[in-house]
C-alpha cells in the first residue's frame, strides 16, 4: 500500500472513529439549539440580559458545529466529495435558520440508520421524512413568528396561527385567511410551497417503492414454492399477487393454476381413498 493509499485510509478510520464518537453529543447539542431558538423567537417578554445569554447559548453551539465540520472536512480523504455531499452541514454553519437541521445530520451518525438492505434503506428515508417535515414545519412557523410579530397588520402572532398557516401553505392550499406582510414572512412561504411539492413526491416514491417490494416478495416467494413455469404474463401474476396480500381489498379473484392443480390433487387423493 503505497503513502497516499495509508494516508486516505488512516483518515477513513479517524473519520469513521469520530462520527461513532459525537453522534449522541451533538444531537443533544441540536435538540438544546432548537429549545434556545425557539425561546429566542417565541418569547417576547425576555430581558435583555436574557436575550443576551441565549444568544451566547446559540453562539457556542454554532461555534462547535463549525469547529465540527472543518474536523470532519480536515480529515476526509476527498475534500471536495465532502463538501457536495455535506451540503447541510455547510448551511448550518451558514445560515441561522438552517442549524436546528443538524439534528437530522446527527440522527444519520447513529448506527440504527446504517443499514444497507432496502428496508432499511426505505426506513430511514421514512424517519428522515417524517422528522424533516415536522423539524421543517416548526422551524419555519417559531421563524414566520419571529419577524412577523409587531408588523402592521400582521395576522400570524403566535405559535398556534403559525403552525396552522404552515400547514396550508405547504399543503399549497391557502386559505387566504392568515399571510404574511412582511418580505421575511413571504420568502418562508414561497420556502414552504416549494418544498410542499417535494414531500408530497418523496412520499409517494416511498409508498410505490413500498409496494412493489412487497410484490416482488410475494411472486418471489410463490415462484419459490413450485410455480416458477407459470406461463401467465407478469402483469397477471402482479396483479394476483396484490391481490393475495390484501393490498387490493378483498375480490372475487379467480383461483391460480397451481392452486387449481393442488386442489385436483386432492379430489383425486379423496376419490381414491372412496374407492379402496
Amino acid at each position: 500500500m503505497t503513502g497516499a493509499a495509508q494516508r486516505r485510509a488512516k483518515g477513513e478510520r479517524a473519520e469513521q472513529r469520530w462520527e461513532r464518537l459525537s453522534a449522541w453529543p451533538f444531537l443533544v447539542l441540536s435538540a438544546v439549539f432548537i429549545v434556545a431558538y425557539s425561546i429566542h423567537c417565541l418569547d417576547s417578554s425576555l430581558t435583555p440580559s436574557q436575550h443576551g445569554t441565549i444568544w451566547i447559548i446559540l453562539a457556542v453551539i454554532w461555534a462547535i458545529f463549525v469547529v465540527d465540520y472543518v474536523g470532519r472536512l480536515v480529515l476526509a480523504p476527498d475534500r471536495s466529495s465532502f463538501v457536495r455531499h455535506n451540503i447541510p452541514d455547510l448551511l448550518a454553519a451558514l445560515v441561522p435558520m438552517f442549524r436546528p437541521f443538524r439534528a437530522l445530520r446527527e440522527l444519520r451518525r447513529i448506527e440504527y440508520f446504517q443499514g444497507k438492505t432496502g428496508a432499511a434503506v426505505r426506513a430511514r428515508v421514512i424517519a428522515y421524512s417524517v422528522s424533516f417535515v415536522a423539524l421543517w414545519v416548526y422551524t419555519i412557523s417559531i421563524t414566520v413568528v419571529f419577524v412577523e410579530r409587531g408588523a402592521p397588520g400582521a395576522t400570524i402572532v403566535s405559535l398556534g396561527d403559525a403552525l396552522y398557516w404552515s400547514a396550508v401553505t405547504m399543503a399549497t392550499v391557502g386559505y387566504g385567511d392568515m399571510v404574511p406582510v412582511t418580505t421575511a414572512g413571504r420568502v418562508l412561504a414561497v420556502m414552504l410551497m416549494i418544498s410542499g411539492v417535494g414531500i408530497v413526491g418523496v412520499t409517494t416514491a416511498t409508498i410505490v417503492s413500498y409496494l412493489n417490494d412487497t410484490v416482488r416478495r410475494h411472486v418471489t416467494s410463490r415462484d419459490a414454492d413450485g410455480t416458477a413455469g407459470d406461463d401467465r404474463g407478469g402483469a397477471v401474476q402482479v396483479a394476483e399477487a396484490i391481490d393475495e396480500i390484501g393490498l387490493d381489498g378483498p375480490s372475487d379473484r379467480k383461483p391460480s393454476r397451481a392452486e387449481m392443480n393442488e386442489t385436483n390433487h386432492d379430489d383425486e387423493t379423496n376419490e381414491e381413498g372412496v374407492d379402496r
